[in-house]
């Protein structure tokens, strides 16, 4: 199965704080994206309705322009856990599902790959690392410089607080809080957030080991590392939220570090779903 690689379909907007809800409430009416009356139902322009569909994929609120179980658990006016998404962990586990979620490439490569090889970066460096990625996948054709800027500038604009506002609305953006990325150099170049990062709450940490491992009975350090990198954790604070979850819950998972051999085991099985509940619902 060939590899998409996807840099456009926001249409430029990084994502609101309450356009997820906006479409998970749009959608659970039975209303379609397509529809002629789309942008006066969601009350937005044109390109915004087709931001909000992007988005909305891309947190995998949706598929296929389903709404997905996660959509429902967190959004429901009825049964959401936190529909306006208020609590820092929904965010948490947001940016985690539009990492992995494969229909936004750049922000899997930020995190994963180009913060291997840097902490610190700027705008051009970010579009010279998405190119040679390009090349060595051998998409280079499928390479435009010009989309991939704008795709840079959504996604710091999703990130990072601005210096200089000019309206409320640069302060709008869904992560923002979560302060992952910060702006140095008056926006010249930018930073990983190490030190001064809000923690991120273990069950959340937990179901994203328990997404990442799928049918998997275990999950190499290399994975752990991958997964640290998603959350912007050093290996000493990977190994310590590793540890932090065996504690948590010794029946059905084990952490071991043998002979500089680091991996952890899932020694039976615990669902994701049960994971959030502990978290949102304090069980």
């Amino acid at each position: 199965m060939t590899t998409k690689y996807v840099f456009s379909g926001h249409e430029s907007f990084p994502c609101k704080q309450l356009w997820l809800k906006k479409g998970f409430d749009y959608l659970v009416h039975g209303y379609n994206f397509n529809a002629p009356d789309a942008v006066v139902r969601l009350g937005v322009g044109k390109n915004m309705v087709s931001s909000i569909r992007f988005w909305m994929k891309a947190f995998a609120m949706t598929q296929n322009d389903k709404l997905t179980d996660l959509a429902y658990y967190l959004l429901d006016d009825e049964s959401g856990v936190d529909p306006f998404m208020e609590d820092l962990g929904t965010l948490w586990l947001l940016h985690f599902m539009l990492v992995f979620s494969g229909e936004a490439t750049i922000y899997n490569w930020l995190f994963l790959r180009i913060q291997k090889e840097r902490k610190e970066f700027s705008r051009s460096q970010i579009l010279t690392s998405v190119h040679r990625y390009m090349i060595e996948a051998e998409r280079n054709k499928a390479f435009n410089e010009n989309t991939v800027k704008k795709d840079i500038g959504v996604l710091l604009q999703n990130y990072v607080r601005p210096i200089h506002a000019r309206s409320f609305e640069e302060y709008t953006s869904l992560l923002l809080d979560l302060d992952l990325i910060r702006s140095a150099d008056e926006g010249k170049s930018y930073q990983f957030n190490l030190e001064g990062k809000f923690s991120i709450p273990l069950e959340i940490y937990v179901y994203a080991l328990l997404k990442r491992k799928g049918e998997d009975q275990s999950l190499p350090f290399s994975s752990l590392q991958d997964l640290g990198l998603v959350f912007c954790l050093t290996d000493l604070e990977s190994v310590a939220m590793l540890r932090r979850a065996n504690d948590a819950y010794p029946e059905y998972l084990h952490y071991s570090d043998v002979a500089g051999v680091r991996q952890i085991q899932f020694t039976k099985t615990l669902s994701p779903k049960t994971i959030l509940d502990k978290y949102y619902h304090h069980d």
